[in-house]
């Protein structure tokens, strides 16, 4: 049933790495199969329709030559009313019910909804339009009870059942066996065992969240547009590279704005232009910009979608037996209970808010060393972090861009690291459509020169574009389907002027190698079915393969075969190339510290119960800090509420918490690697077979250990993050 997951995340689904959202599920009023109301648009024949047969492109890629916006509605449309056919005939089969005939079947179904789905969701997030937008809000409640109608039948949950109750006695295979697992999970989490009034009531609340989130996201885009920040002299962008003043001024004559600069705001609170800028009032301003989205009146205003959202899953969770929607959602992560989550944020936070204090008074040092008679304020802190970090490694940012060319990175970092450990190759290629020019298209070749599926990037910012960077995919792998993946990554580096080459910061680097982390677990997939293919694992596992693959951005021989100057194609001097590394571990107080605060906000919001009543988010996010110790003025959280798009846009609810989770695999595996070879194929084919092929067709901790032998050194994470020194302890 990839197609449901596709569905709940249809629109929604948002922040840096979006995997596919898990129980999401809503439904129709009746209990059997019935199609929601249809949208008000005429159903589109094949011929007319590229999403009405199969692309006859390579391994199904969509036709974007042949896509047009009218066809997504209609094929959304067709495609509910084709799957909940399928659903019906699965229900009412009069043979006993059996893991071909009952399950197998499920996971077939959905076939043009699956395909529309895939893109329309992936468009919405990458290059949408007014018109997009349009179709979003109607369509998000209309997904969502399309997917209640399926989850809460009561005919195919007992199907379901059936096979789940005699699963001991059926000789399943292990991924089968999961299979059965995981999809009466998903029947019962999302009320198959309620009384019939109680589903009713939760059919409501997840098509009323269904539209919410759409519209918070709609709302958020809307404010980022209009937050950018208009200048109107060059000689306030004092500080600035001439590189970025140029697309400042060709992003203001875009918006019709020539002779001025346009100062466009990106994901999170805090805003890369702020580490350059001499002009105080102009960070303050672009600071401002930043932090106040969502908070100002008007259709803007995500404060009361915020507080609705919070609202409407506190009451699922009770409708489904527990205390807060933190518990339901993290009964089938790794971490398992809320408790688990918050002790180990909370058990961090007091080391993390002690570093980022001691950073502050150096940074304070520093401003009244200049003759400032100020206090350090957020608008401030990478402005001087930065002189800190120049002063403390020697190390100039305008020095350091020259050498981290993105084309260069691409191919001869992240393609190269991925060739000599796992043996692929990348070849680009020109004939497939795209949806924006922008993109591009490449083939992965296995070792053995089989085509292992396509890999689209999308890596510069437009505003058509949400912020953020992330991975998705066009067509999911599986077996049973015979599909091959198709795969995208997507980031927003400022785009140059034409002519100008694209100039990274080593953040932005590393992202790359991030994003490609959830590439190849996409990728690599080679499981039979579909909803448990690829990235669709637990939130506080998805995040792994992708932090680990981070660390070959800094490896030495990694670095040394993409970091070269992108005029004299020099390598990049050993001395300064020392100074990049020794430097990446600094701010780590701040880094933590804002990732931290934002994590507990999240669960903040999610651990009310149904009774709380909450009217003021400000206030609710101000209390929450103070709370939990890390309410630090100088380091606001990394989202605040109304922009948190992870959480009240996308399925990271109770969940943001996976990156640091996640994070100490990653660490304990990377190092496992560099203990046992380092980057060479021996080490990198053990671990795609044993992690990244995998999927969810095992229990992840149980797959790490498989792979790793014992559980993660939570060690390993202070060693990454420079906050212990091998050796010196």
């Amino acid at each position: 049933m990839a197609s449901l997951t596709l569905a709940a995340c249809l629109g929604a689904c948002s922040g840096s790495d979006p995997a596919p959202a898990a129980d999401a599920a809503s439904t129709a009023p009746t209990a059997t199969p019935a199609a929601p109301d249809a949208p008000a648009a005429p159903v589109a024949d094949a011929t007319a329709n590229p999403f009405m047969a199969p692309s006859t492109l390579p391994l199904q890629a969509p036709d974007f030559g042949r896509i047009r916006e009218e066809h997504y509605l209609p094929a959304l449309t067709e495609g509910m009313a084709q799957q909940l056919a399928e659903i019906e005939a699965i229900a009412n089969n009069p043979d006993a019910p059996t893991l071909e005939n009952t399950f197998e079947a499920m996971e077939r179904s959905g076939a043009l909804l699956t395909r529309v789905a895939q893109v329309f969701g992936n468009i919405a997030g990458t290059d949408t339009t007014d018109g997009i937008r349009k179709i979003q809000s109607e369509i998000s409640p209309k997904l969502a009870a399309h997917q209640d109608a399926i989850l809460l039948d009561p005919k195919l949950f007992a199907r379901v059942k059936s096979v789940y109750d005699a699963r001991g006695t059926l000789n399943l295979d292990p991924e089968a066996l999961r299979l059965v697992e995981q999809t009466h999970l998903r029947f019962v989490r999302a009320g198959a065992e309620l009384p019939e009034d109680a589903k009713a009531r939760v059919r409501a609340l997840n098509e009323e969240q269904a539209s919410l989130m759409t519209a918070f996201t709609q709302a958020l885009l809307k404010q980022t547009e209009r937050a950018a920040v208009l200048v109107d002299t060059r000689e306030e962008l004092d500080g600035m590279s001439e590189a970025d003043i140029a697309a400042a001024a060709e992003a203001a004559k875009s918006a019709g704005h020539e002779g001025k600069w346009l100062l466009r705001i990106t994901n999170t609170t805090r805003q890369p232009v702020l580490s350059s800028l001499k002009n105080r009032a102009l960070r303050q301003r672009v600071w401002e910009a930043s932090a106040n989205r969502g908070f100002q009146d008007g259709d803007g205003d995500t404060r009361p979608i915020v507080l609705r959202l919070s609202e409407l899953r506190a009451e699922r969770a009770a409708l489904l037996g527990q205390p807060n929607f933190a518990a339901y959602q993290l009964g089938t992560q790794m971490a398992g209970t809320p408790d688990a989550v918050l002790k180990m944020l909370t058990d961090l936070s007091p080391t993390v808010v002690e570093n980022a204090k001691r950073e502050a008074a150096d940074i304070q040092t520093l401003i009244e060393q200049q003759g400032g008679d100020f206090e350090l304020q957020p608008w401030d802190w990478e402005f001087y972090a930065e002189q800190v970090r120049a002063a403390r490694y020697d190390l100039d940012q305008a020095q350091v861009k020259p050498y981290f060319e993105l084309d260069r990175v691409l191919k001869d970092g992240v393609f190269f690291t991925l060739n000599r450990f796992y043996g692929v190759k990348f070849n680009e290629r020109k004939d497939l459509p795209v949806y924006h020019p922008d993109v591009r298209v490449f083939d992965v070749i296995d070792a053995d020169d089989s085509q292992i599926g396509l890999f689209y990037v999308d890596y510069f910012a437009r505003p058509s574009k949400r912020g953020g960077a992330w991975m998705s995919t066009f067509v999911g792998q599986s077996e049973l389907l015979d599909r091959k993946p198709v795969a995208l990554n997507v980031m927003n580096v400022p785009k140059p002027v034409d002519g100008e080459p694209a100039l990274m910061t080593f953040d932005e680097v590393t992202t790359m190698f991030h994003e490609i982390g959830h590439g190849v677990h996409g990728l690599f997939s080679k499981v039979k079915y579909p909803s448990l293919a690829g990235t669709a694992v637990a939130r506080d596992f998805v995040e792994f393969p992708s932090q680990f693959e981070e660390d070959w951005a800094k490896d030495p021989e990694v670095l040394a075969n993409y970091a070269k100057h992108y005029r004299t194609g020099e390598p990049i001097p050993p001395e300064l190339l020392q100074k990049i590394l020794k430097a990446s571990s600094f701010n780590q107080g701040y880094d933590t510290l804002e990732y931290v605060a934002a994590a507990l906000v999240d669960m903040e919001w999610h651990t009310r119960s149904p009774d709380t009543k909450v009217t003021d988010v400000e206030a609710f996010e101000k209390a929450a800090l103070a709370k939990y110790g890390v309410d630090f003025a100088p380091v606001p959280p990394r989202y605040r509420s109304t922009f948190f798009s992870h959480v009240f846009g996308g399925g990271y609810a109770s969940g943001y918490y996976a990156y640091l989770w996640s994070e100490v695999l990653a660490a304990d595996a990377f190092a496992h690697v560099m203990q046992n070879g380092g980057l060479n194929g021996e080490a990198g084919e053990n671990y795609r077979r044993s992690i990244l092929s995998r999927g969810n067709s095992e229990d992840p901790m149980q797959m790490y250990v498989n792979w790793r032998g014992r559980q993660p050194d939570p060690d390993n994470l202070l060693y990454r993050r420079g906050l212990k020194v091998r050796g010196e302890e």
